[in-house]
């Protein structure tokens, strides 16, 4: 396994992040693992050397994070050998008043929440979800802050938004001596580069750690998506996000070289697509998922993938702008 910091910052982490939001309530969404079907994957990773973990509370309303705390607890002699990620917005209460955004409220609430259902003292990466209109961006901060002053949360980490919200939130930090967002958790892989605009670079300046979602385009990147909707795995036939997410008719031609570029390499195009992630300015862990033992065995493979200049140039060389896609 390969470790890098999360930004400037001294904490140690794979440069894979196994993503959890496939682990937890098949009643969620039909391609989530059970909790017994999920365990073999918190066995791999972690003897493979993955120390990097991320949910969120809105993942099978809370029974993801169960289900990694559970796995921690049995398969992790020492809790300070892992890196525990969640993130708070969306709740777990299917949108009641109160019960969802920045406000000081809720994500007291949620953190303390999440606490509970990952059986845990503290969070070591805790994150907001999204940007959230509806709550000064001085409440948001100052709640967060307190949680790390209380010894609930280690490090502070934000996802999907805006750069300038993000800065709002960043300048607001450190003008008031609060602590600052370590991480940015953002939507970028082969089919979506328009964070390579603006939020990349400002990450790097400021020295945040990039952790993109989706570094596959949710399995796009895989080759197991049809023009016209749906695909091959039982994620892709319902996931209805996708849908609004890809399947333009350049998104094809992306993934096309892509397959190209795997096949001439005689990898598969899913590590061509991850080693691309890996190799980018800035990006500390993708986020991947996996709910097939071959998923996370590729994933683990595309950290010995060497992209030359040569290979990186034909695997953009197709890519055209795109709306702003994953913020909300």
């Amino acid at each position: 396994m390969k470790y890098a910091n999360l930004g400037n910052t001294g904490l140690s982490v794979s440069r894979i992040c196994l993503g959890c939001m496939s682990y937890g309530a098949p009643e969620w969404r039909d391609w989530v693992l059970d909790e017994k079907a999920s365990r073999p994957f918190y066995e791999r990773a972690l003897e493979a050397g993955i120390n990097f973990f991320d949910t969120a509370d809105v993942y099978s309303n809370g029974v993801s994070e169960e289900v990694l705390g559970r796995a921690i607890e049995d398969l992790v002699d020492d809790r300070e050998d892992v890196v525990i990620a969640t993130k708070c917005f969306g709740g777990t209460h299917g949108g009641k008043r109160n019960r969802h955004g920045l406000s000081r409220k809720n994500v007291i609430a949620s953190c303390d929440a999440s606490l509970k259902r990952l059986k845990m003292d503290y969070i070591d990466l805790y994150q907001i979800h999204r940007f959230d209109p509806r709550t000064p961006i001085e409440e948001t901060m100052e709640a967060l802050n307190d949680l790390v002053r209380a010894g609930k949360v280690r490090y502070l980490g934000a996802s999907s938004m805006w750069t300038w919200q993000f800065g709002l939130y960043q300048r607001l930090a450190s003008e008031r001596g609060f602590s600052r967002f370590v991480s940015m958790q953002n939507h970028y892989n082969l089919i979506y580069r328009e964070e390579e605009r603006e939020m990349n670079p400002y990450c790097r300046n400021e020295g945040v750690g990039l952790i993109p979602w989706s570094p596959l385009a949710r399995g796009f990147l895989a080759g197991n998506r049809h023009k016209g909707g749906g695909g091959d795995t039982a994620r892709a036939k319902s996931d209805d996000f996708a849908d609004k997410l890809y399947f333009a008719d350049n998104d094809f031609e992306i993934a096309e070289a892509n397959a190209e570029v795997a096949q001439r390499l005689g990898v598969k195009s899913m590590q061509t697509a991850l080693a691309w992630v890996l190799a980018k300015p800035g990006v500390t862990a993708p986020i991947i998922g996996a709910t097939k033992m071959a998923h996370l065995e590729d994933a683990l493979g595309a950290m010995d993938i060497t992209l030359t200049p040569e290979d990186i140039a034909e695997l953009e060389s197709a890519y055209r702008p795109h709306p702003v896609l994953g913020h909300q």
